[in-house]
């Protein structure tokens, strides 16, 4: 049989097995839902390290430590927020109302999974779905797919285990993008909950069946003049170099008034950025950029690493690229979202002008993602939240650990919605609760009750005869 038919032929088996185990698992009880679910975080927490090195072998990407901080709070923080969350049976009730309502799972879950953050988001992405009584069939990066299947079988053993039925997990080996495909527009699929690029997301909304679906990130942080720098340059070094820049809400442009660019460079170079001249900018340019798209070779390597792609040099231990740019879009490549420790630096005549620049690089990639605004200033934050269209509005903090919940105190998650800016369904930072359906069991209100429902009595029967009559 041809590879293609194979792989069309596995998702319909792993369809057919994860719907057989869901119904089996539906009728387990919140202690046994939430039993399955403890064993499987305490499985993968132990084996974080393992699946961080068996990513960054597998598809030369990112940084080891930053892979095994990923893994863990993708498990250990999500788990910390969900896991006293009621998901099986009657979950709220009002008895003076006699409403009730009751969890119900959408069924089997298709989940894509990306090649930036392979096994943390397939930890994260197994352990909502089983929380709310879900099935969950993996499709990994076709980069990424022994770390991926390692992470499901890891989660796959620890809740049979505890009692799951096999095949409450499964995961493709046999990984082609008609696959994918099938998977997504396969009748056998409930809900579609896929992580990637903007190609993928639109498939996964155009595939008849209900779509979580996020899109890309291009992350404008503006710095005003009453932040503190120094703690800007950290933030943002902490960020851009966390897993080197993986995550879609990493900074991408930097915006900050004229009459600060200096003390702010200055800042940036004490944390060992390295700011670019003119030559450098349009090497990158050529480097980490392909046919206006970016360049798959850059994703996840070290300033170092991207300066020598390029063809210039700088020191071993340089954190991050700053390049001085003019302009927003299509002339502009490197104005794009970039995965790694590289950032577009502008600078503004004020208030006005850094508002429209942040809005520019918004609109080239990133609407209804995330901005960072960096002050001291409640007033100027207040007046620019109401402003710019992002569903995640950061304040003095690294953004990749702040959209993901790390950071601040939001949902933690590692699928970040961009709402109709970004034409995704939903803004907010998907979890467990997305995943779960919400049935309502309405008792008659009695005021109704007793003023429009009458029984028959002898005398409405004769009435109601003689009218018919």
């Amino acid at each position: 049989m041809d590879n293609d038919l194979i792989a069309l032929q596995e998702v319909r088996e792993c369809l057919r097995k994860t719907r057989a185990a869901q119904k089996k698992y539906y009728q387990f009880t919140q202690e046994q839902v939430d039993a399955v679910c403890q064993a499987m975080v305490d499985a993968a927490l132990q084996h974080c390290q393992y699946l961080a090195d068996l990513a960054v072998d597998e598809t030369h990407i990112g940084v080891r430590e930053s892979k095994y901080l990923k893994n863990h709070f993708a498990i250990h923080n999500t788990w910390e927020r969900i896991k006293n969350m009621k998901s099986v049976g009657i979950i709220e009730s009002n008895e003076d109302n006699h409403t009730y309502k009751i969890a119900e799972p959408y069924g089997v879950v298709a989940a894509i999974i990306p090649v930036t953050n392979p096994t943390s988001t397939a930890l994260f992405k197994i352990l909502i779905a089983l929380k709310t009584h879900n099935g969950i069939v993996i499709s990994p990066h076709p980069k990424a797919t022994h770390c991926i299947s390692e992470a499901c079988r890891i989660m796959e053993e620890a809740a049979i285990n505890e009692g799951a039925p096999e095949g409450i997990i499964t995961c493709l080996k046999n990984v082609t993008l008609g696959a994918t495909q099938h998977l997504m527009t396969h009748e056998d699929t409930d809900l579609i909950l896929a992580t990637g690029g903007s190609d993928l997301v639109k498939a996964a909304y155009s595939a008849g069946n209900p779509a979580y679906g996020v899109g890309p990130g291009n992350v404008p942080v503006f710095v005003h003049h009453s932040a503190d720098f120094d703690h800007v340059a950290a933030c943002l070094v902490n960020s851009k170099t966390f897993d080197n820049g993986t995550i879609c809400a990493s900074e991408q442009s930097l915006i900050c008034e004229s009459s600060i660019a200096k003390k702010l460079r200055s800042a940036l170079e004490h944390q060992g950025a390295y700011i670019v001249n003119d030559n450098e900018v349009k090497m990158l340019e050529k480097s980490c950029t392909i046919k206006g798209k970016m360049n798959p070779d850059v994703v996840g390597r070290s300033a170092y690493e991207i300066s020598e792609l390029a063809g210039f040099h700088v020191p071993k231990e340089t954190t991050l690229l700053v390049v001085p740019y003019d302009g927003v879009g299509k002339e502009f490549p490197l104005s794009m979202e970039i995965l790694c420790p590289l950032i577009s630096f502008y600078e503004v005549s004020g208030e006005e002008e850094g508002l429209r620049r942040c809005r520019e690089v918004l609109e080239y990639g990133g609407m209804g993602h995330t901005f960072v605004m960096h002050a001291n200033d409640n007033d100027y934050i207040n007046r620019w939240a109401r402003e710019i269209p992002v569903h995640r509005f950061l304040v003095n903090t690294p953004s990749t650990q702040g959209a993901i919940g790390f950071s601040v105190s939001i949902e933690p998650s590692m699928t970040l919605g961009c709402g109709s800016y970004g034409k995704n369904i939903s803004g907010d930072n998907i979890s467990a609760h997305h995943l779960m359906l919400v049935k309502q069991l309405c008792h008659i209100d009695s005021a109704y009750d007793k003023e429009y429902i009458q029984p028959m009595t002898e005398h409405t029967v004769h009435n109601s005869q003689h009218l018919h009559h």
